[in-house]
This record gives structure tokens, C-alpha cells and sequence, in this order.
């Protein structure tokens, strides 16, 4: 009976490590064909697609880029400033808001718990919001154009954040703590917080992922150069190259070529390379309370 259950077990350990190979796989082979077809000759992309191994090495898309570094190091400091600043921010104001609706002794809780879940389903739409932002706040062209709007605080963060503390911290060590003398920002800032790592670190990489992948916020409320984020930048890079390109078919057709190879194809692979790669560098250290945290917050409370 012993070798039977060992057996099972073997089989078991096998099927679960080949699923997570297979599943490994499809995570890491569009990341390798992404890198490889940023360093691969234009000609190729275009003649023969992508491929895992490129015949002919080309770093003309890396040079192009090059050509831009200035404006990709501002972008990228306009970037880190925002998503550091609206991260920060959000693990501020979203647990000040999601533990005291975890309390059952907090007497608004389920109305205030609505409204936050409404807002997931419902907003006012572009219009409204861009004529609130512009004209309201006047925040058009300024860095809290890129901070506030959309991602500094939304609905699922709270509820589960939410869930977490009410899953996972005991009402009796509040009362404890209430009963030594403690009050409520004591007890939140000494017991709550630090508890609650696994869940602050979850939701600081879903807001730091918002921020540094957004390009709406720019694309609606920034037109100046100087305060483009990285993603706002790099596509207004591609476009630039999308005209050139067509410039330069139509030159040709007409018998004038100014431009020999526009990495039209190759740039959008290394566009996304310098976009995502920070963010692969980060990953790894949050992983372990990413899942934690997801795991736990999302359970419903």
C-alpha cells in the first residue's frame, strides 16, 4: 500500500512540474521573442517574422534609441518620481480607508463599503473627468496630472486590502491593545501596519505596475515634452518613426531615398524592452508577499 501511494505521489510531482515547466514556458518564450526581435535586422522581421534565434544581429532599433537617450532619461525620471510619489501615496490614503471598514464595530461600513464597490462599475466617463481635472483642479501640464487622476486610489486595492485585515488581524489584539491604553492611530500605526506587510507590498506592485505602464494620463493632460512619462515618450518615438518610415516609402517611390533602414519593426520590440525591464528587476524581490497577499486579501471577508 506504501509503494502505491509513493507511486502516486511520484506521478503527482511529475504532472505538477511538467505543468509548471509548460506553464514557465509560455511566460518566458514571449519575453526571449521579444528581446530577440529588437536585436534583429529589419529586413528579416519583415521577409521572415520573428524567430527565438535572429540570423542577422541588428542594433539599429538600440541606436535609434540612443539617439533619444536625453529624453529617455527624463522620461524616465519624470516616471520614477510619479510612480514613487503616487505608490507612497496610495499605501497611505488605501489602508486608512480599507481597516476602518474592516472593523464591524465601524457604524458607516456598509455604506461607504458601496460606494467604494460602486465606483468599480460605474465613472463618469473621459469628458467629465478631463473637464474636472482641467478645468477644476487645473491640473493640465503638471506632474500631478500623471499622480492623481485614475490610479492614485481605486476600488479593488480597498476591498482587498479589506479583506486582509479582516481576515487576518484578531479582534481580541485590537481589544488588547484598547484595554493597555492604545488608541486607534496607535493601534493602526504599532499593530496594524506592520502585520499587514504582505498585502501593502501586494498592492504597492499592482499601483507601481499602474503608474509606470500608464500613458492615458499623459496622453490627456500633458502636452509639454519636459514632463512626458516614459511610456508617453516612447510612443510618441514610435510614431515619429511610423512617419518617417512612410516618409521615406514615399521618397523612394519617387525615386529619392534620404533614409536606408527605418527600424520600423525592430524599434517596437525595444521600445517594450526598455519599458518592461525595470519593472523585471523589481519583480522578483515583491514575489514572495505578491502572493502572499493576493492569496489571503482576496478571500472574501
Amino acid at each position: 500500500m506504501a509503494n502505491v501511494l509513493g507511486r502516486g505521489e511520484k506521478i503527482f510531482q511529475v504532472v505538477i512540474h511538467v505543468f509548471l515547466i509548460i506553464f514557465a514556458l509560455c511566460a518566458i518564450l514571449p519575453l526571449w521573442v521579444l528581446a530577440a526581435g529588437s536585436i534583429t535586422g529589419e529586413q528579416e522581421l519583415i521577409l521572415e517574422g520573428y524567430s527565438f534565434l535572429p540570423k542577422s544581429v541588428s542594433f539599429t532599433a538600440y541606436k535609434y534609441l540612443f539617439y533619444k537617450a536625453a529624453d529617455i532619461l527624463n522620461a524616465y525620471g519624470i516616471t520614477l518620481i510619479i510612480t514613487i510619489t503616487g505608490t507612497v501615496t496610495s499605501l497611505v490614503i488605501t489602508p486608512l480607508l480599507a481597516y476602518p471598514l474592516s472593523r464591524k464595530d465601524f457604524r458607516a461600513r456598509n455604506v461607504i463599503s458601496f460606494l467604494v464597490f460602486f465606483t468599480m462599475l460605474f465613472n463618469g466617463g473621459i469628458v467629465p473627468s478631463y473637464i474636472m481635472w482641467t478645468q477644476v483642479f487645473h491640473m493640465k501640464n503638471t506632474i500631478w496630472a500623471l499622480i492623481i487622476p485614475g490610479l492614485l486610489m481605486n476600488g479593488f486595492n480597498v476591498i482587498l486590502m479589506k479583506n486582509y485585515f479582516a481576515q487576518n488581524i484578531p479582534v481580541e489584539l485590537i481589544e488588547a491593545a484598547k484595554i493597555d491604553g492604545a488608541g486607534e492611530f496607535r493601534i493602526f500605526l504599532k499593530m496594524i501596519l506592520p502585520l499587514s506587510l504582505p498585502i501593502m507590498a501586494t498592492v504597492g506592485l499592482f499601483v507601481g505596475i499602474g503608474y509606470w505602464n500608464d500613458w492615458t494620463n499623459g496622453l490627456y493632460y500633458v502636452t509639454k515634452p519636459e514632463l512626458y512619462s516614459l511610456q508617453n515618450l516612447l510612443n510618441r518615438i514610435l510614431q515619429d518613426v511610423q512617419f518617417l518610415s512612410s516618409s521615406t516609402v514615399s521618397q523612394a517611390a519617387g525615386g529619392a531615398t534620404s533614409m536606408t533602414e527605418m527600424p520600423s519593426v525592430s524599434i517596437r520590440m525595444a521600445i517594450s524592452v526598455v519599458g518592461i525591464l525595470p519593472i523585471m528587476v523589481l519583480y522578483p524581490f515583491f514575489q514572495k508577499y505578491f502572493v502572499k497577499g493576493i492569496t489571503v486579501g482576496a478571500v472574501k471577508g
